[in-house]
């Protein structure tokens, strides 16, 4: 094979629209760039979207302005843990089969029985967990936790 000799090549013949498009310069592109503006709207956005302030969620409740002179109010029971695990039902041991049937005689009780729960702050979380749920599976329509204030300052 012999090497390039651009001597013995003959000039192309390009025909008159094929010479017109090469020597023609492409037209200048006229869309406008608009990565920039749709990242300041992105911007934007999200400041509007953090300036704007959260609506707490305010639950309006009627309550009453004078006392309730017919109203009556059961028997008050108190739900103790020691800080040895122990259940107390007003001031008496008792196992948490006991607490069960306890329990579900102050829920049968008209007027409805008000139930306290006072863990020790030295009691189990597992007690107290295991005790919440078998009021709950007992069907107790709930109980107030009290003596909680002492507790305000922990580890004290």
């Amino acid at each position: 094979m012999s090497a390039f000799n651009p001597a013995n090549t003959r000039p192309r013949r390009y025909s008159p629209a094929a010479r017109l498009h090469l020597t023609k310069r492409p037209a200048p592109m006229g869309d406008m760039n608009v990565t920039p503006f749709i990242d300041v709207l992105l911007v934007l956005l999200i400041m509007i979207i953090m300036a704007v302030p959260i609506k707490p969620n305010v639950t309006k409740v009627d309550l009453p302005t004078a006392p309730c002179l017919d109203c009556t109010s059961g028997e008050v029971n108190t739900l103790a843990i020691r800080a040895d695990d122990q259940l107390v039902w007003n001031g008496t041991p008792l196992s948490a089969e006991q607490l069960r049937a306890q329990i579900k005689r102050t829920v049968s009780a008209r007027p409805e029985a008000t139930l306290r729960f006072e863990p020790h702050a030295m009691a189990s979380y597992d007690r107290s967990a295991r005790t919440i749920a078998l009021i709950k599976e007992s069907g107790g329509p709930g109980f107030a936790f009290i003596g909680n204030q002492r507790h305000r300052n922990f580890g004290s």
